[in-house]
C-alpha cells in the first residue's frame, strides 16, 4: 500500500504542485489527526513540501479561524463549516468529504470490558463507573456535546457531570490509562491512538454518532497550489487503507 500512495502522490506533485517547495499550514479537527500524520510523510517525500499540522476540537478550530488565524487547509465538521460559510470569506470552494467516524468506548488495558451492547447496558456501564471521561462540551468538541445532550435527555445528565472527567480537547483514552477515570468515550480515531487503553466497542447503533470530517481551503492560502495538491493526496483512493487502519471509514 505504502508503494501504491507514494507513486499516487508523485503524479500528484507532479500535476499539481509548484517548483519550489512550499509550507503548508493544517488546522484539523482532532478526530482526523493520525490519518493526516500518516498520509503527510508520504506526500512530503513526494513533493518536497512540509505539511505543519495544528489540531483543536471542531468549535476550537472556528473559534481560531474567526479570530484571524492563517492556514492553507482545514478539516472540520459540517456543522462547523457551516458556521464559517455564514460569517466571512473563510473558505474557497465547497468542502470535500475525507472520512467518517463513530463514537466509541475504552477502558484501561487488562481491566474487564463492560457490556454496551444495548442502549440499557450502555446507561448501566455509565451508572457504575466511578468517574467517565469524555471530551468538555465547553470546548465545542462534537462529541462530549452530543453525549452531553443524549445524557441530559436520559435524565442523567446531573448523575454524570458528578462524576465526568472534562477532557479539554485532547486525547480522552489518556485519562484512562492515567487512572483518572474508569471508562472514557471519544470518536473511535482518537480512542485507539492511545497506547495503554482497550478499544470496547461503538456505542450502540441506535445512539450512535457519525460525523464526516471534509477538507477544504482557505480563501486566503499562502499557498493555494500545494495545498490542492495536499487535498488531492488526502482524497487519493490509496488513502483508504490508512482511513480504515485509524479507526474511520473512507467516505461512501
Amino acid at each position: 500500500m505504502k508503494k501504491s500512495l507514494f507513486a499516487a502522490l508523485a503524479l500528484c506533485a507532479a500535476v499539481a504542485a509548484p517548483a519550489s517547495a512550499a509550507e503548508i499550514k493544517v488546522l484539523t479537527a482532532g478526530a482526523y489527526k493520525a490519518v493526516l500524520l500518516d498520509l503527510i510523510g508520504p506526500f512530503e517525500q513526494a513533493t518536497g513540501h512540509k505539511v505543519t499540522v495544528q489540531n483543536d476540537t471542531a468549535g476550537g478550530l472556528v473559534r481560531r479561524i474567526f479570530g484571524g488565524e492563517t492556514f492553507d487547509v482545514t478539516v472540520n465538521t459540517p456543522a462547523a463549516f457551516k458556521d464559517l460559510a455564514g460569517k466571512g470569506d473563510f473558505i474557497a470552494g465547497e468542502p470535500v468529504a475525507l472520512a467518517t467516524v463513530g463514537v466509541g468506548v475504552a477502558v484501561k488495558d487488562g481491566l474487564p470490558k463492560p457490556d454496551i451492547s444495548s442502549v440499557d447496558n450502555f446507561k448501566k456501564a455509565m451508572r457504575d463507573a466511578r468517574k467517565v471521561a469524555f471530551i468538555d462540551p465547553a470546548a465545542g468538541a462534537t462529541t462530549g456535546i452530543y453525549l452531553m445532550g443524549l445524557f441530559d435527555k436520559w435524565g442523567m445528565g446531573e448523575e454524570i457531570r458528578a462524576k465526568a472527567v472534562l477532557v479539554p480537547g485532547e486525547l480522552v483514552a489518556s485519562r484512562i490509562v492515567s487512572g483518572e477515570a474508569d471508562i472514557g468515550m471519544q470518536q473511535i480515531s482518537e480512542l485507539i491512538a492511545v497506547k495503554g487503553a482497550q478499544f470496547v466497542g461503538p456505542l450502540p447503533a441506535e445512539i450512535q454518532r457519525i460525523t464526516t470530517y471534509s477538507g477544504a481551503l482557505s480563501a486566503k492560502a499562502k499557498e493555494p497550489e500545494a495545498a490542492k495538491a495536499l487535498m488531492q493526496a488526502l482524497t487519493a483512493p490509496d488513502a483508504a487503507a490508512t482511513i480504515k487502519a485509524r479507526g474511520m471509514m473512507p467516505p461512501a
